[in-house]
């Protein structure tokens, strides 16, 4: 018997059975309310002494010393966001004024140079006459 004659061939494996998932079953609101509760609700953890809640697709910290500077940091980012607004709102607000001023005093000037033409058309008459 040759010892490298033969050839190496594994044996074949078993094809794999897919994993049933909520996805693949058909599963009525009924059922799932039955199996999952009536309220999911949020998704809480707990991560030694701090808490933490998924909302929106972030993680927002509910207790800790983490949880107090999150919660002041979002109201400062909103109001941020409410200067921000008010700060572009003004900002229009005089780029308008400013317009308006520019058209007065553009304005102004044509009547006042309308205003020399019409007099010096009248001295010339009164010296013509």
């Amino acid at each position: 018997m040759p010892l490298f004659s033969s050839k190496f061939s594994p044996k074949k494996t078993p094809p794999r059975k897919a994993p049933v998932s909520l996805s693949n079953t058909n599963l009525s609101p009924k059922r799932l309310e039955k199996e999952l509760g009536p309220e999911v609700g949020p998704i809480r953890i707990c991560l030694g002494e701090m808490q933490a809640v998924f909302e929106n697709g972030v993680w927002i910290p509910e207790t800790g010393e983490i949880g107090g500077t999150f919660k002041e940091n979002e109201i400062l980012k909103k109001e941020i966001q409410q200067l921000e607004e008010e700060n572009n709102l003004l900002k229009l607000k005089f780029e308008i004024v400013l317009d308006m001023l520019t058209e007065a005093t553009a304005e102004g000037n044509l009547e006042k140079e309308e205003i020399e033409r019409l007099r010096s058309q009248l001295s010339i008459k009164r010296a013509g006459t």
